[in-house]
């Protein structure tokens, strides 16, 4: 497909990187000559200097051929007059990045209005993903298909679990849990398991399971499932205020510690039933007197990558609290990974993930497309849910004829409501959705789980 992508930050390199790398022509438009440049030779992109908004700037990138533009600059004016534009001038897609928290309950308004095909709010996708963190407070990630009714979690397997040295046909037999464990991060190496492959201690396993499933897993292996009660965040930004406006509601006691004593007199208004402080959150003494060895969870949301990181390992070490780490950059994930730091979000990430999703679903050829996408683990594998057309070449076919793709596993089919742990009998019908692996990413079709 022809991309224009508008504004080259975090986000437009992710998107710039992860859509060139599945075939796409993209074209970046940035005002800093140098971050065009720079995304074009890294790339292999198409780069031009300019206002994204400007109509001949849009032409010269070739808005008429263009099949979806992307604005994801810091303006949320800015994206959605790029959207505008180019909906006048190309008649293509748009997708727009808006973030403030004023045009919160008017997004389906302008959507409609000026035509857009999706709207994204980075802060309030990475406050969703933390309030889901908080319902598994055992989970390093989660991650929703079936309209919430089936969980995606991951989890590392400490020693002395029950888990160490049991094979996954174990966990159905001994453990009867119905749980269907469908990657494991092993060091470096990643596998798709089959049933005699052997869980061993630090191995970082994900899951598919109901959210009752899961639960029960949990408890069984001896991992901690009590509901969290209270959280404790550092940072009072536009997420923090999301995930409040989340977490209240579910009778959760909610601390934000904020520098800014005009930031806080704003929280304080917008958010009347949670605890606003004033003060330095790196401080150890403020921590402990506003209560972190009692919190249940602790959030690090700084915008700096070294105080969150410093923040969750003492957090760590002075409590017992569910930690969340934010981090920008990605240049030492490897470093990152092997610290103790709970779960660690990178939000250009989830920002892209969203977009990326779109983007499966609009090249949709035969009628079944991808509904949700998580890449859940970086650049190796995927988990999918595909919905099954009438047309699909595996409507009707047992699971145990058709000839997958290696390193592949359907995990779980939603019929209607009813999610169905799947065997080699089952089969998978029109109006179906399906979630799949798989280490082979860039799946658009469910079609391409075939051979």
């Amino acid at each position: 497909m022809q991309i224009i992508i508008v504004g080259c930050g975090n986000v437009g390199s992710t998107l710039t990187e992860q859509l060139s790398r599945e075939g796409h022509n993209i074209t970046v438009i940035d005002r800093d000559a140098g971050k065009a440049e720079e995304m074009a030779n890294q790339y292999d992109v198409m780069g031009i200097v300019g206002n994204g908004a400007s109509f001949s700037v849009q032409n010269e990138a070739g808005v008429g051929q263009a099949d979806l533009l992307i604005a994801v600059t810091t303006s949320d004016e800015l994206n959605l007059l790029c959207c505008l534009i180019a909906k006048k001038a190309g008649d293509c897609h748009t997708i727009a990045r808006v973030r403030n928290p004023i045009y919160t309950k008017e997004l389906g308004y302008i959507k409609e209005e000026l035509g857009l095909s999706m709207i994204i709010n980075p802060e309030h996708a990475a406050a969703l993903e933390i309030s889901r963190l908080l319902k598994f407070p055992s989970a390093i990630e989660v991650d929703t298909f079936a309209k919430g009714r089936v969980e995606l979690l991951k989890c590392r397997v400490e020693a002395g679990s029950p888990l160490c040295d049991l094979t996954l046909t174990d966990i159905s037999s001994k453990l009867r849990c119905e749980v269907l464990v469908c990657a494991v991060e092993r060091g470096e190496e990643v596998y798709i398991p089959g049933g005699s492959f052997e869980l061993k201690e630090r191995d970082v396993i994900s899951l598919v399971a109901s959210a009752q499933n899961a639960n029960v897993f949990f408890k069984k292996v001896g991992m901690y499932t009590n509901r969290i009660r209270s959280v404790m965040v550092v940072g009072g930004g536009k997420t923090s205020y999301y995930l409040a406006k989340m977490l209240l509601p579910m009778g959760m006691d909610v601390t934000i510690i904020e520098k800014s004593k005009e930031r806080c007199n704003e929280l304080s208004e917008l958010l009347p039933k949670a605890r606003i402080i004033h003060g330095d959150g790196t401080e150890r003494n403020l921590l402990q007197e506003e209560g972190l060895e009692r919190t249940q969870a602790f959030v690090s949301w700084t915008n700096m990558d070294e105080e969150n990181v410093m923040l969750s390992l003492f957090a760590g070490h002075a409590s017992k609290a569910k930690t969340v780490t934010k981090v920008h950059r990605i240049a030492y994930n490897e470093i990152i990974e092997s610290l103790n730091l709970g779960s660690v979000l990178y939000p250009r990430y989830i920002t892209a993930e969203y977009i990326l999703q779109y983007v499966r679903a609009m090249q949709n050829s035969i009628g079944s497309n991808v509904e949700t996408l998580y890449q859940i683990i970086e650049d190796k594998v995927e988990a999918l849910e595909f919905y099954v057309g009438k047309q699909s070449p595996v409507v009707g076919i047992p699971l145990k004829d058709l000839e997958l793709k290696d390193n592949l596993l359907i995990c779980c089919i939603n019929r209607r409501g009813q999610i169905i742990t799947p065997g080699g009998q089952d089969t998978m019908e029109a109006g179906d959705t399906v979630v799949v692996v798989t280490t082979t990413t860039g799946f658009d079709d469910l079609g391409d789980i075939l051979k």
